[in-house]
Parts: C-alpha cells; structure tokens; sequence
C-alpha cells in the first residue's frame, strides 16, 4: 500500500472518533403549532430531543395516535453501535501501520456492509414505530393511516412535516467511507502498474458497484409533497390550495409537476400525449388522507357532485385501500376510469354531461 494511501486509511479510521462526541442522524417535526418545530438527535449509544423537552414532546404527540414511546435503553443497536465503530478505528489503523492493501479492502468492505445493514435496520425500526400502533389507547384513529417518517427526505404526516437527515457525525461517517473507497481504487490501479500480468481483483469492481447501485437508489425518480399554498398547477397555473385534491407527473429525469386536480392532470397528458415515453410515474392525492400521493395505477377514481374539486369535474381519487363500492356509498359519486378522465378531457367541458360516464 503507498505512502498517500496509509495517511488516507489512517485519517479516515480516525475521523469515526468523532461519531463518539457527534449526532449521527437528525429527524424533526415542523407544524403550525410547533413553530420552533420539534427534532430529535440520534447519537451513537442514545437519542435525545434537539431542544431540552422535544423528545417528551414527540413521545406526547405518539401518545395520541398509537405509537411507541421512543426510549433509547430499549434500543438495542444503541449498545452495539460504540463497539463497531471502535473496531473501524482500531483496524483501520492496523490496516495503515501494515500497509497491506487486503486490509485497506477488508475495511472498505466492512463498513460499506455495515452501513447499508444499519439503514435497513433504520428503515425496519421507523417501519415499525409508524405501522405497528396501539389502537385501543390511540386518541386519534385514522383507518389505514400509517406514520412511519421517511428514510432519508421529507414526508407529509397529517398537519406535520418529518424530515430525516443525517447529522454532522453521520455526513463525517459517510465522507469517511468515501475517501477510504478512492484509497482502494487507487491501490487497485497501483497494484496493476506494479504487476506484469495484472489479475482481476474483485473487491474494487464490487465497491463501483455497490457506489453505483446506492447513487440509482438515492437519484430514482419519485414525487415529492404538493406544498399547497404555494406551488402552482402546471396546466391552469393556479395555486394548489385543497389539500385533498391534487396531483402529479414525474418524467424520467426527476423533475416533479404537480396538478391542483386529477382533471388538469388528465388535460396535461393529453395535450403532451406524443411524450409518453418520458413519463416515469403518475400521482394523485388521496381524498380521504388529504395531502398524501398514491400511484395512479393503485387509485381508486370517481366523480359525483359530492366531490368539488378545483376544475369543478367532480373528480376525486382515493387510495388502493378503499374500494370502489366503499367510495359509491359514502360519496354517493361513481367510479370512473383513467381512460374516460382523459376521453372527458379531451372534449369540451360545457358540453361534458355526467351521463357521457353513466352517472
């Protein structure tokens, strides 16, 4: 292993120190009535509130709908975490006074292993803490509504934004990784300078891999939350204000449309109708859970007089956990079609009669 290589090893074992005096991870609550909002630190051996009484704040609010009290000593990944990362520093360090590049591979390895195993736990645990609720000592009770906060990103629960990021020691955690990454394919290209029949090695192809898996993960196209009040339709330009209509057009390339009615969606569609093939997914706001997005596909669609949405179609969708018959009584509305929604937008409005649908 080179000169340039071992200080990078060294360097990087050793900034996980600082995991020990850090925050790893970050996830806060911003409301009306919190407007302070309310966060949360996740350290490497416990979770405290950003501010001295959020986290007996947030451990009220869960109260009210089901959900654990989060208590950092029953949270066994707390115990171990201070040991792993100790043992990053210690072989890393090892691997650096060495100089033997299976080592410089072997760490790679073991953290990249161990942080992809870490967020999936984190995913199982806020997995659980969102859809595993106590219903019979839950205040408010939603049918079908979870509150499980998001990976990575912001999210929309109820009358709350949740984002989760990580924090200063995690960003330190995750550039760590990086660099230790660039020392081993540097080593990787060293060693086949060095070799007159350089053989191929696998773990430097398996960190590219794994670098460009997670980077596709992280840059898939998604929707992201409607701001209503602020962002505008895309088709009639007006101010998305009704939370429980709206919509959405992701392309290929990320970018997000958002729609103040599945009607002007529909409109959008048809007009752009030659470029389909830069469409990677369709959204609609579920009318029973007003801000949140369902994919199209899954929707359950109607129209009725009950439903005024924006572009006063009468249009609504709900999610794939009610049905249509569950829609027709409640509402009183029938349920429609994607197909007909654009063959109705497609014609002049004034002369659209609810019959053209069979209503």
């Amino acid at each position: 292993m080179g000169s340039q290589s071992r200080i990078i090893l060294a360097l990087a074992s050793l900034a996980l120190l600082f995991l020990y005096i850090l925050p790893m991870w970050k996830i806060t609550l911003d409301a009306p009535q919190y407007p302070e909002g309310l966060g949360m630190y996740i350290w490497i051996d416990t979770i405290t509130g950003e501010k001295k009484h959020d986290l007996q704040n947030i451990n009220g609010l869960n109260h009210y709908i089901g959900m654990k009290r989060i208590e950092p000593e029953s949270i066994p990944e707390l115990d171990f975490m201070p040991w792993f990362i100790g043992f990053l520093v210690g072989f890393g360090l090892i691997g650096a006074l060495s100089g033997k590049r299976w080592l410089l591979y072997s760490w790679v390895g073991i953290f990249m292993v161990g942080a992809v195993v870490g967020l999936v736990d984190f995913y199982l645990w806020e997995y659980d803490y969102g859809h595993n609720l106590d219903e019979e000592t839950a205040i408010i009770k939603i049918p079908g509504m979870n509150y499980q906060p998001p990976l990575i990103g912001s999210k929309k629960l109820l009358n709350f934004t949740a984002s989760s990021w990580p924090a200063s020691g995690g960003w330190i955690a995750f550039a760590s990784l990086g660099v230790g990454m660039v020392a081993a394919l540097k080593e990787r290209r060293r060693k086949r300078a060095e070799t007159a029949k350089p053989r191929a090695t696998r773990m430097a192809a398996t960190i590219a891999a794994c670098s460009i898996g997670l980077g596709a993960i992280g840059c898939a196209p998604s929707p992201r939350s409607i701001d209503f009040g602020f962002d505008q339709c895309e088709h009639c330009r007006m101010t998305i204000l009704d939370q429980r209509f709206g919509a959405e057009l992701v392309n290929r390339n990320g970018k997000v449309y958002t729609f103040d009615s599945v009607e002007c969606l529909a409109a959008h569609v048809n007009e752009r109708s030659g470029e389909q093939a830069a469409v990677h997914s369709l959204w609609v706001v579920d009318f029973a859970r007003p801000g949140n997005l369902v994919p199209l596909p899954e929707a359950v669609l109607a129209r009725g007089p009950n439903f005024l949405s924006p572009m006063g179609m009468n249009l609504a969708a709900f999610g794939p956990i009610v049905s249509g018959e569950q829609v027709e009584h409640a509402f009183g509305g029938k349920t429609v079609e994607w197909r007909q929604i654009l063959e109705l937008m497609n014609s002049h409005q004034e002369s659209v009669h609810p019959a053209s649908l069979g209503l």
